[in-house]
């Protein structure tokens, strides 16, 4: 009998252009995470826990990182090789167990394409921030894998939307495309640590 293999757990990451922001984000939660993402050559025979995509809502189908992204993101030591953008679908949305938007325009752009997926939407920041009211002894403890960890967090994360005051720009990460290197810097000080807070609440 051929053993039956798990599915991942499916992580999908949204922006407008899939060149810049998203694709980092993809590259940095993936080597966080364990995970792996689009591009990556797998090794041996078992199947990843979890994967991490991205999408735009707006692509720029087939196109790759920026360089200004490429730059950044090989210097935090992550691969920046192998990546090409893709347009955001409905079906995209539907198969991803986790999505995260880098707006709140982004966020309601998926949830228009899926409604169903309103309460495992959430922007980057957001879902950063509302890791920080989950406790960890909420999550799976001896024995859980990261995915399981991560999976048990989006719910218990949804619940707690409203709980913390915030203003609503602070879920947003501007996009850098075409505005310089002090641009890409602004936007990478902003996802760099919002990703390193959800990593770390689920590997602690």
């Amino acid at each position: 009998m051929v053993p039956v293999t798990p599915d991942p757990l499916r992580v999908l990451v949204v922006c407008t252009g899939n060149v810049c922001r998203s694709p980092a984000v993809e590259r940095v939660l993936a080597t966080g995470l364990g995970a792996a993402y689009r591009g990556k050559r797998q090794r041996g025979a078992l199947a990843p826990a979890i994967e991490v995509s991205s999408a735009g809502t707006a692509a720029m189908v087939g196109a790759p990182m920026t360089p200004e992204t490429a730059q950044i993101v090989t210097a935090l030591g992550h691969d920046a090789e192998g990546f090409q953008a893709r347009q955001l679908t409905s079906s995209l949305v539907q198969r991803a167990d986790l999505v995260l938007a880098l707006t709140r325009d982004h966020r309601s752009a998926v949830v228009e394409l899926h409604p169903g997926a309103v309460r495992r939407t959430f922007t980057l920041r957001e879902l950063a921030r509302l890791s920080g009211l989950v406790e960890p002894s909420e999550l799976p403890g001896a024995g859980a894998t990261t995915a399981d960890r991560l999976s048990a967090l989006i719910p218990l994360a949804a619940a707690r939307r409203g709980l913390v005051p915030a203003l609503p720009a602070d879920d947003d990460v501007p996009d850098p495309y075409g505005r310089g290197e002090s641009a890409y810097r602004k936007t990478f000080t902003l996802l760099v640590p919002a990703v390193e807070t959800v990593v770390a609440a689920v590997r602690r």
